[in-house]
């Protein structure tokens, strides 16, 4: 039953205009908030006439309204939208609003902040920095903020593996590819860890990276628990791929999006400007295919995307090589998006790869892009023998990781670093700053490095692609 639909037949004259706007009450399902934790310290808050007010409020050139800083009770639906006519519906899960409170619960002449990056480049990361060592010396006054090299092994590593950061330091980083303070993958060694933080007095770890960084950060933040040690740890989720759940999205995402068009762009002119041309890019995506979702939507060049989330096979009845060959006999050329991780399976294997591992104890892959150009070759050289055929490979991942952050991406990393530093500010910790439905909320720790953010190809946008595309579903016949 539809609790919104207007009553039948027989109702009061007001039931009858039904064509114009009505109002409905609707009673929802109860509200579960999943809070993130808070620093020994915070719980253990004098009385609220000895609390710390902001020292935003006291700047010298802004002065924030009444609206400026989040209530306590500031909240955030994870889904937006909801059944009503369900008759068995999920409960509501919220978290808490990120942003500036009115009163702090760290003592900013007392704060050491240490930034890491973990794991691939991203556009953002040196955006993320900047606003990290900005944001907390001009908001709050922080003024000990050291930058740890190499990833979480530079926690352990020498002196030179710990930089002092200040706002001229990080002045022109927005405008850098890559990472100014390297990074590297692997290297977690947990007790070696915190007790290089607990060594060097940090009181405060801001670690990028992907879910990796966050499986590691949320170990630390245990470790930090299991000694009771009044530190605090906030992750900033770092995945070009977009594969990080619960969040809208992870920085970086728009920018290789663009730059993926520049890729695709090439390879449909070096397709019709060949004879039965195809024009193939492989992009990022080891897990999910949004980058080649996003890419092929933008693009409107693309022949056929294909996805890790989506399987597909080269010959028979639905498959690539048949859609292949009659989309260049209509058009003369075609054009293929394949993500990193998609079609892995058919590649042929040694039993040295299949169990070859990357530092990040990920399975290597192998690369897709070169094996689907040689199965072309392959097919239409015995398939179409007289013809002629050119297949013309574009591999921009390294290009791809190594650009500035674009516009849009560098307003996403300025909040998103200060909405870790409200944060951590307020006494909180073991928490993800991240825009939830687009309003930004601190996600714990936990729920952050275990969720994924697969492509849904039952909605809208992978409805989208093949209207799009018109490619095949790859659904083999049963015969």
């Amino acid at each position: 039953m539809d609790p919104t639909a207007a009553p039948s037949s027989g109702g009061t004259p007001a039931d009858a205009d039904a064509t114009g706007p009505t109002n409905t009450t609707v009673t929802l399902p109860l509200l579960t908030l999943r809070d993130v934790p808070r620093l020994p310290s915070a719980l253990a808050s004098p009385s609220p006439a000895a609390a710390v007010p902001n020292p935003i409020s006291r700047h010298p050139y802004f002065h924030p309204p009444a609206t400026f800083y989040i209530s306590p009770g500031d909240v955030t639906l994870r889904h937006a939208f909801f059944d009503l006519a369900s008759a068995a519906p999920s409960p509501l899960v919220a978290y808490r609003r990120a942003g500036p409170r009115g009163d702090i619960a760290v003592d900013p002449a007392a704060a050491r902040a240490a930034l890491v990056s973990c794991g691939g480049l991203c556009p953002g990361l040196n955006t993320v920095l900047r606003e990290l060592v900005v944001g907390l010396q001009e908001l709050y006054g922080v003024r000990h903020v050291f930058g740890v090299a190499a990833g979480y092994r530079g926690f352990y590593g020498a002196d030179e593996d710990h930089v002092r950061l200040d706002p001229a330091a990080v002045n022109d980083w927005h405008k850098k590819g890559g990472t100014v303070l390297k990074t590297t993958r692997g290297g977690f060694d947990l007790a070696k860890i915190v007790d290089g933080i607990v060594a060097r007095g940090y009181t405060q770890i801001y670690a990028i990276g992907g879910d990796g960084t966050m499986r590691g950060a949320v170990a630390i933040f245990q470790e930090f628990k299991r000694r009771g040690l009044d530190i605090s740890i906030t992750g900033i989720p770092k995945t070009v791929d977009n594969d990080i759940g619960i969040i809208d999205r992870s920085f970086g995402f728009q920018t290789a999006v663009e730059i993926a068009q520049q890729a695709i762009d090439a390879a449909h002119v070096e397709a019709v400007s060949a004879v039965n041309g195809v024009g193939l890019v492989k992009l990022m995506g080891r897990s999910t295919g949004h980058i080649a979702l996003h890419a092929t939507l933008s693009s409107r060049d693309v022949d056929c995307c294909l996805i890790p989330e989506v399987d597909f096979h080269l010959e028979g009845k639905g498959g690539l090589c048949e859609f292949l060959h009659e989309r260049i006999k209509k058009k003369g050329h075609a054009v293929i998006v394949v993500a990193e991780g998609a079609g892995q399976e058919l590649i042929p294997r040694t039993d040295d790869q299949k169990r070859e591992q990357d530092e990040s104890g990920n399975i290597v892959f192998l690369d897709v892009g070169t094996w689907l150009k040689s199965e072309l070759g392959r097919w239409w050289k015995r398939e179409h023998p007289d013809e002629l055929f050119t297949v013309k490979y574009i591999d921009p991942t390294y290009m791809i990781r190594a650009v500035p952050a674009n516009a849009t991406d560098n307003l996403y990393c300025t909040l998103l670093a200060h909405s870790a530093i409200h944060g951590v500010m307020a006494g909180f910790t073991g928490f993800v700053p991240g825009p939830v439905n687009g309003t930004y909320s601190y996600i714990p720790l936990e729920d952050v490095a275990v969720a994924k953010n697969p492509v849904d190809v039952n909605d809208h946008k992978w409805a989208w692609v093949r209207s799009v595309t018109t490619q095949p579903d790859f659904l083999k016949s049963q015969v």
